[in-house]
């Protein structure tokens, strides 16, 4: 039998400002060292401005994001905090980074030339690449960049604030290419303090780092992925901060034998109920086959059978007694039996940050805020 419905589902995703302040609080009882919140990719799909205000009243020092596109965003809702924006994909515009307070992250020679165009005197934070070879100025080019910055800073174009760069083994405490980073960037600050500048900020950790391995953690930290819940050590726990829940909008008795989804990859092996819930990959869930994942209806474990589509996703009730209409927590916090971003990048064999940034991005017209914040 087949129970269908036309009643309007209740899907809601929510963030709880709460939970990021509580482990904004937790990381910084921990690391006795400033911290910058990056809210890059719309707050890990949280909200930029709901995770800064959390962060802030926690008492993080500053902001970090991608792009003057995205300080503006922060400024206009009020935020006076400063702002550092790295990468800067909608370019180095020293003129609106100064008119905004925001500090632009620069890698080369070239760029820093660029930040420094206008008639403002704009604020730098020299980037150095110490074993990621994504952004950040080569260690050839370092000197030349050094140099350059402390020409400009005497003639007032530009203030070198910090020095930066990103590790690419942080997630593994204790890992080789971390300690040897951590050495690159000792002498890349020698080398930009020899040239004549003073930088303050000095900033290589981010949250995996800040909470494991103390030798990186500079006068800054930046902390994003930590503020939302997610810490890839497993050291740490921290508190979940988004939650997407929804409803079943059909429920049917199968029978052994019963293939589920595109290409059938999963079989009934006994006569079960089957749930359906209006959400998929187009709802930013990874496109996952069946296995050990789950959703948590009515409270229970139900594991997920077939594989993932565009906006379907089918769960193997048992012989529960779910209806129609019941509620089914798709992303939630681990200590209610729910399943987390974590548990679903361990499935799909990614991130956690990618699962939030999907879903927070898919459903961001949707998103709410807990308490209204």
């Amino acid at each position: 039998m087949t129970v269908r419905t036309v009643h309007r589902h209740r899907t809601a995703l929510t963030v709880d400002p709460a939970a990021i302040s509580a482990n904004a609080t937790l990381i910084a009882e921990r690391v006795p060292v400033p911290m910058l919140a990056a809210v890059k990719s719309d707050g890990y799909g949280h909200g930029a401005v709901t995770v800064a205000r959390a962060a802030l009243a926690a008492g993080a020092a500053s902001l970090g994001v991608v792009g003057l596109d995205a300080a503006d965003e922060l400024r206009t809702a009020g935020l006076t905090a400063p702002i550092l924006s790295w990468m800067n994909p909608d370019g180095l515009d020293g003129e609106r980074a100064a008119e905004l307070g925001t500090a632009l992250a620069v890698c080369s020679v070239e760029q820093l030339r660029e930040a420094a165009r206008g008639r403002a005197t704009v604020a730098v934070h020299l980037q150095l690449d110490t074993g990621l070879a994504r952004d950040g100025a080569p260690r050839e080019e370092w000197h030349a960049l050094a140099a350059e910055a402390a020409a400009l800073e005497a003639r007032g174009a530009v203030r070198v604030d910090g020095v930066m760069s990103h590790l690419a083994n942080a997630d593994v405490p204790g890992h080789p290419a971390t300690r040897a980073a951590v050495l690159r960037f000792r002498r890349g600050v020698e080398i930009v303090r020899a040239a004549g500048c003073r930088p303050t900020w000095l900033h290589l950790a981010a949250t995996s780092a800040a909470l494991n391995d103390p030798p990186t953690r500079g006068t800054l930290v930046r902390i994003g992925a930590g503020l939302v819940g997610v810490e890839l050590s497993g050291r740490t726990r921290l508190r979940p901060a988004m939650r997407l829940r929804t409803s079943l909008i059909e429920v049917r008795d199968a029978a052994a034998g019963t293939a589920v989804g595109y290409g059938g990859t999963w079989v009934a092996d006994a006569p079960t109920r089957l749930g359906l819930i209006p959400l998929g990959y187009a709802d930013g869930l990874p496109r996952i086959h069946a296995g050990d994942a789950y959703v948590s209806v009515n409270g229970t474990r139900r594991r997920i059978v077939g594989a993932v589509s565009m906006n379907a996703t089918v769960v193997d009730l048992g012989d529960g007694g779910a209806a129609v209409g019941d509620e089914v927590v798709v992303l939630g916090d681990d200590l209610l039996g729910e399943p987390t971003a974590t548990d679903w990048a361990r499935w799909a064999g990614t991130v956690p940050q990618d699962v939030l940034t999907a879903v927070g991005t898919a459903g961001r017209a949707l998103r709410t805020v807990e308490g209204g914040a």
